[in-house]
């Protein structure tokens, strides 16, 4: 974590408190919009700004997110959902352009509810075999669309307006001292 001795310090830990805080604060601030929310941005310009840190950030995030809501079948979505976009987002680290992200952020909002539908595969199977849990996951998935481009619209507007004003307050406060695209 740290770049001198590759351990974690006691300033590591404080920052990754206050990434999960962040989250945390501004999921609860927008719970009531659907699909709207600042997680996938969030997620993405930390993963952008504070590098590997991010790879402890959302486990954190998920087992908060269980604590607080229940470990119920939604929590096993968000075991592979969030860390998939962490690491689409440290794949393309490289790439600074804000139509580049809101894309980025906007494809993942559209794609969730096929990620969410996947578990459905295996509980339907455990009543009537694979096909049956094939239809099952499509019918969740289908059923969930309005609520799919509604995260789409919401992720690449926030993504477009919110970029380049928190990046560079980003970049202007941790110029020092955090490695850009670590």
């Amino acid at each position: 974590m740290s770049r001198s001795r590759g351990k974690t310090t006691a300033k590591d830990i404080c920052l990754i408190g206050l990434m999960v805080a962040v989250i945390e604060a501004c999921k609860m601030a927008m719970a009531s919009l659907p699909n709207i929310e600042l997680t996938s941005f969030w997620l993405i310009l930390f993963t952008l700004y504070f590098g590997k840190r991010i790879f402890f950030v959302v486990p954190v995030f998920i087992l908060i997110e269980g604590a607080v809501f229940g470990f119920g079948l939604w929590w096993v979505m968000y075991l592979y959902a969030w860390p998939l976009l962490v690491l689409i987002t440290y794949f393309f680290r490289k790439v600074d352009s804000v139509l580049v992200w809101a894309l980025i952020s906007g494809a993942f909002g559209l794609a969730f509810g096929a990620l969410c539908a996947l578990p459905n595969i295996f509980i339907g199977t455990v009543d009537g075999g694979l096909v049956n849990g094939f239809r099952m996951a499509f019918s969740y998935w289908i059923a969930g669309i309005p609520f799919d481009l509604l995260h789409c619209g919401g992720n690449f507007a926030l993504m477009l307006i919110l970029y380049r004003p928190v990046s560079a307050i980003m970049k202007k406060l941790g110029s020092r001292d955090l490695p850009q695209n670590a």
